[in-house]
């Protein structure tokens, strides 16, 4: 199973679909290995993850690892953290922030990433377009109250905002994610990695 996940890996990463779309070089990221136990689906890499090659190389992803109260090291571990973003390659800037993941990504390569990872016991669904991907179509009307609902996500499944220095406004009006969500979710991811 093993080399079949690394020749997938490999194609994602050769991937051009969206070049077209982007108007530079595209540059896929994934990070994945058949007996990851955790699961991080998350937008699209930012322009620093998109220069460094590493997946959450930011502030986000400092957020991030301190919400799921894991350090650099076994966040970065593929061994136990598979990372999947619903669009492969940063999809550029727009105003306000980063355009939208290129619609092109997830339909051509998640369900066959999902099917080489059989290890994974929790999903984590970081931002809107994660969440409406995977969560049924009528799970929560907005962002906010699908991550209110955390406990009644499908199993195996637990959505979150995405962690952007915006997240810090978010969590300072819903002062409930930190008392009720945090702690939960470091209880399960660290029961899903050990």
């Amino acid at each position: 199973m093993a080399g079949s996940l690394d020749t997938l890996l490999d194609e994602i990463r050769a991937c051009r679909i969206c070049e077209k779309g982007l108007g530079f070089e595209p540059r896929p990221f994934v990070a994945a290995s058949p007996s990851a136990r955790l699961l991080i689906i998350g937008q699209a890499p930012g322009s620093k993850v998109h220069a460094s090659g590493i997946g959450w190389d930011d502030d986000s992803g400092d957020r991030l690892r301190g919400w799921l109260g894991l350090g650099k090291a076994a966040f970065y571990d593929t061994a136990r953290v598979a990372q999947m973003p619903s669009g492969f390659c940063y999809p550029g800037k727009a105003e306000g922030g980063d355009k939208p993941p290129r619609p092109e990504c997830a339909p051509r390569w998640h369900a066959p990433l999902l099917a080489l990872l059989p290890n994974v016991r929790l999903t984590l669904l970081v931002g809107q377009y994660a969440q409406k991907r995977y969560l049924p179509r009528r799970f929560a009307p907005n962002l906010t109250e699908t991550v209110r609902q955390w406990r009644e996500a499908p199993n195996g499944l637990f959505p979150l905002p995405h962690p952007a220095w915006r997240s810090r406004l978010w969590m300072a009006k819903h002062p409930w994610f930190e008392a009720e969500v945090l702690p939960d979710l470091r209880r399960r991811v660290s029961e899903a990695i050990a």
